[in-house]
């Protein structure tokens, strides 16, 4: 990850999965690489989710949310899927003015600015969805983490129809000490893929709580 004034970059590797509520969890022990699971970590999420009202982020492939609860909490702007995985930008939530309970996000200049070559304020909530998350670290011999795996159990609201829907879903994202390259990384997800199978997990029928939580 790299940071500067246009904040922290990253990018996204990782696999989604529809589950049941009384769907178990996976077996991890044939991964590659993981040898051993940390304990659980709840994380309590909350994210509000914003876009023009001609939805300018969204036929751009880019989602923009500030996000409250959990190790990352702050602004994030998504990209579009590019080779490997998505990338992803994070801002910290310092002097951020959306701190009222129930305010709507107010979109900083730095985010503003990320994303000016797509969309323009003014910006309008398209979606808030909490979500109860425990959080699993995979880990190899020496303890670094090939992978994330997390349990989440998601509440949204989409802002502009004002539906609500829930639903549980499981996401394996790599870690730092993950496979680098492209025949490790198919290797280690489909090991992922017959562990989740095996539990009774699906593909997530949606590429993003996002596009679920809007009916996509």
């Amino acid at each position: 990850m790299s940071a500067d004034s246009h904040g922290a970059s990253s990018v996204e590797i990782e696999s989604k999965y529809d589950v049941d509520d009384t769907t178990p969890l996976p077996d991890w022990s044939a991964l590659p690489g993981v040898v051993s699971v940390g304990a659980a970590e709840p994380r309590d999420l909350d994210a509000r989710y914003i876009d023009t009202p001609a939805a300018d982020l969204a036929r751009a492939g880019i989602a923009v949310r500030r996000r409250t609860g959990g190790p990352d909490a702050g602004w994030h702007v998504k990209g579009p899927l590019d080779g490997a995985g998505r990338t992803e930008t994070h801002w910290p939530l310092d002097d951020d003015p959306s701190t009222a309970p129930g305010a709507n996000p107010v979109v900083p200049p730095a985010v503003q600015d990320a994303v000016a070559a797509h969309a323009a304020p003014p910006f309008i909530p398209l979606a808030r969805l909490r979500n109860d998350r425990t959080a699993y670290a995979l880990l190899d011999a020496d303890g670094e983490q090939v992978a994330e795996f997390v349990d989440d159990h998601v509440r949204a609201h989409d802002e502009r129809r004002g539906v609500e829907s829930a639903w549980r879903e499981w996401e394996v994202e790599l870690g730092p000490a993950g496979p680098a390259d492209e025949q490790g990384r198919a290797s280690f997800f489909a090991a992922v893929d017959a562990a989740v199978f095996a539990a009774g997990g699906r593909p997530a029928a949606s590429g993003s709580k996002l596009a679920r939580a809007l009916g996509h």
